[in-house]
Parts: C-alpha cells; sequence; structure tokens
C-alpha cells in the first residue's frame, strides 16, 4: 500500500474549494492541515467539521508581506506536507515564500488574462467566447507560475450569475485534478 500523500490548504474566506477538497479528497491524499490569515475565515468552520489541524496567522498583526510570509513558511515547514495548496488564499506572497514552499494555486480565468482580484467578472466582460479556470504554480509573479491544468467554458447565452457559479464549480474540479496531477 502506498503511502498517503499530505498536503496543506491555505485559505482567506468561506472555504468553499476547501471544502470540496475535504469532502472529495480521500484514498491516497490527506488534507493534513489547514492555514488561513482571516481569523474571521468562514474555513475555519469547515477544518472543525474535518478535524483538520489549523492555524490562524492573521496578516494584520504583521509589520510587512515578508514578515508575515516568514511566519508561513516556518508554520508549513514544521507540518511535513508534499505540497501546499492555496484555494482562495488572498495574498500576494513574495519571495520569503515563494523560493521556499512547492505551491499551487487555483485562479478563476484562463490566464494569463485576468491575473489578480475581480477575475470573474473581469473574464466574464471581456471579449472573448470563452472563460474558465486555471491552476499554476505559485511564483513571484502575482498569477505568473507555470501552468499545470486550465479549462475552459462557454460564456454563451449565460448571465453574470450563471456564469460565476459555472465557474465555482469548475474550479473545484480543475484543483481536485490538479493535485492528483501534481502529486502523482
Amino acid at each position: 500500500m502506498r503511502p498517503m500523500k499530505k498536503i496543506a490548504v491555505l485559505f482567506s474566506g468561506k472555504g468553499t474549494n476547501f471544502a470540496h477538497l475535504a469532502d472529495t479528497m480521500k484514498g491516497d491524499i490527506e488534507i493534513a492541515f489547514a492555514i488561513t490569515n482571516n481569523p474571521n475565515a468562514g474555513g475555519i468552520e469547515i477544518a472543525k467539521a474535518h478535524n483538520i489541524p489549523l492555524d490562524i496567522i492573521d496578516s494584520t498583526n504583521f509589520e510587512n508581506r515578508e514578515a508575515f510570509d516568514e511566519a508561513l513558511v516556518r508554520t508549513i515547514k514544521e507540518i511535513d506536507v508534499e505540497l501546499v495548496v492555496l484555494a482562495g488564499f488572498m495574498r500576494i506572497l513574495t519571495p520569503v515564500f515563494t523560493d521556499n514552499v512547492k505551491a499551487i494555486n487555483l485562479h478563476p480565468s484562463l490566464l494569463p488574462r485576468h491575473k489578480g482580484v475581480d477575475a470573474i467578472r473581469r473574464s466574464f466582460d471581456d471579449e472573448y467566447l470563452e472563460g474558465g479556470v486555471s491552476v499554476h504554480w505559485v511564483s513571484s509573479e502575482l498569477d505568473g507560475g507555470e501552468m499545470i491544468l486550465q479549462r475552459s467554458i462557454d460564456k454563451a447565452g449565460l448571465d453574470f450569475e450563471a456564469y460565476d457559479n459555472a465557474i465555482r464549480t469548475l474550479e473545484k474540479e480543475v484543483l481536485s485534478d490538479a493535485i492528483r496531477v501534481v502529486l502523482s
């Protein structure tokens, strides 16, 4: 029997992608740890419900990004995981993190289009016939790391609400698939 592969999940908000991973990543992949930078994140309850060890590293308690990233790296190095997964982790990470941690990021657009925040809205409003989701390696360039997996959806006939829902559903599938690709 192969040993269980361990990941850590970083999140900042409701944790819907984190919840999907906790519900579906069974078998050979274990969420061994979760970290949030937001002491009010909804994902905290998901970690508790799934008995996933959790650390809250409040980013507002640090004087700069580098100091926060140092604390994040220290915690990650202590937990012995094979991969860190950013699932709605709303922080721009510095080389203090990106040079020291093997991590992937989920982004709700077809990169390199629409890097950064509000990507779903910007993707819906652009001139392209399709939008989609990307999972990429985390690098020091915002949403600029090497691509692991992308999937697209056709925007034809969708209003923004339907498009937003379709992207959020696709995110969950693509993130799970990308984790399996990276760890296989």
